[in-house]
């Protein structure tokens, strides 16, 4: 069995790492990297410490509009397809590469698995819900993560292929912890566990908007304690842009890779961010987690009291910081994405389809 994996931004990188090692055990992959993030801190480093393969084709599409950026991958993921006539495209997540992916393959008439199917923010205002809406509705096998995953798909009509089979994350999680553990050893901890609130901040909802962008800043400076912010490289432009000054208790560092992101979220007291994966790995870690956002794809932590919604209002995030602090956490759920072993049922799957 030959597959073809389409990768092009951060999250996907880390997600990829565990599952490309299950399905080269018995079967070929090649990996088709787009250029989405294309910088070493973004892209290269990844490859190199998570020890995935490298890519064996990338395709240099780069930072474009989403129309141009998603066209060009397109035309490109094409040809690497019409050349290696794979028997699975294999897409994970909800990024432009994911769908440019999907609809390449989809017109080629090659089956589509889509890792993380079936995840919905309902906010079409978000190019990420677009792209995984599409995708799901284009893919063969959907490997959805959780439950509600599986009920969003069901509620569209989509119950062919649909298979539970947790998150590929988690896997990815447990695989790497022990060695980013045994690296840090050697160095010391950056910072004393506990010290600190970690934060990250790149969707274009609040990036792309300089009100929601200052008041995420001015809550940061209404928080007591340090706050660690990995900065990513345009939202710190963005600052630049709308001259929005970072304050005295924001630590702001160059973006980490993923072993070092990975100690980093488990030694917060608490961790503030707009990004789906780390509000997962906050949960996992154990984490309170602060979602800056108007809604999330990962309801299951909301729900059960691990993470609060507060949209982009500095009240609202402060607020939501010091209830944390004052009050008792929820009991943990073990197991809400599943034991660590998704990437063996999604190779399983994908042999099973085959026969």
């Amino acid at each position: 069995m030959k597959v073809i994996t389409v990768l092009g931004a951060r999250p996907q990188f880390i997600k990829a790492a565990p599952l490309s090692e299950t399905l080269r055990k018995k079967h070929e992959e090649k990996i088709v990297h787009t250029g989405q993030h294309y910088d070493y801190q973004m892209s290269d480093v990844f490859f190199e410490e998570l020890g995935i393969p490298k890519p064996d084709y990338f395709l240099g599409v780069g930072s474009k509009q989403h129309g141009a950026q998603t066209g060009e991958m397109l035309t490109k993921v094409e040809e690497v397809l019409l050349e290696e006539k794979p028997d699975w495209v294999l897409v994970y997540g909800d990024t432009n590469s994911t769908l440019a992916g999907a609809l390449a393959a989809s017109k080629l008439h090659i089956p589509i698995a889509h890792v993380e199917a079936g995840l919905r923010s309902y906010n079409r205002q978000m190019p990420e819900e677009i792209n995984r809406v599409l995708t799901d509705h284009l893919s063969t096998l959907l490997f959805c993560p959780t439950d509600q995953a599986v009920h969003n798909l069901a509620l569209e009509g989509l119950t062919k292929g649909v298979v539970r089979t947790g998150d590929v994350m988690a896997d990815a999680l447990y695989f790497h912890a022990r060695r980013a553990s045994e690296l840090r050893k050697g160095d010391g901890l950056r910072y004393p566990e506990k010290s600190y609130l970690l934060a990250t901040v790149h969707r274009a909802e609040n990036t792309d908007n300089p009100q929601r962008l200052q008041g995420i800043v001015e809550a940061f400076s209404r928080i007591d304690g340090q706050i660690v912010l990995p900065l990513h490289p345009r939202t710190k432009k963005l600052l630049q842009d709308y001259k929005i000054s970072i304050p005295g208790n924001v630590q702001v560092i160059d973006p980490v890779g993923y072993l070092e992101m990975v100690l980093l979220e488990k030694g917060a007291e608490l961790i503030l961010t707009d990004s789906g994966g780390v509000q997962k790995e906050a949960y996992l870690w154990q984490v309170p987690c602060v979602t800056m956002r108007d809604e999330t794809e990962w309801v299951e932590t909301v729900q059960i009291g691990w993470n609060t919604l507060t949209g982009a209002a500095a009240e609202k995030i402060v607020s939501a910081v010091a209830a944390y602090r004052q009050n008792s956490l929820p009991p943990y759920q073990e197991n809400l994405y599943g034991n660590g072993r998704a990437s063996e049922e999604i190779v399983a799957a994908l042999e099973e389809q085959r026969r």
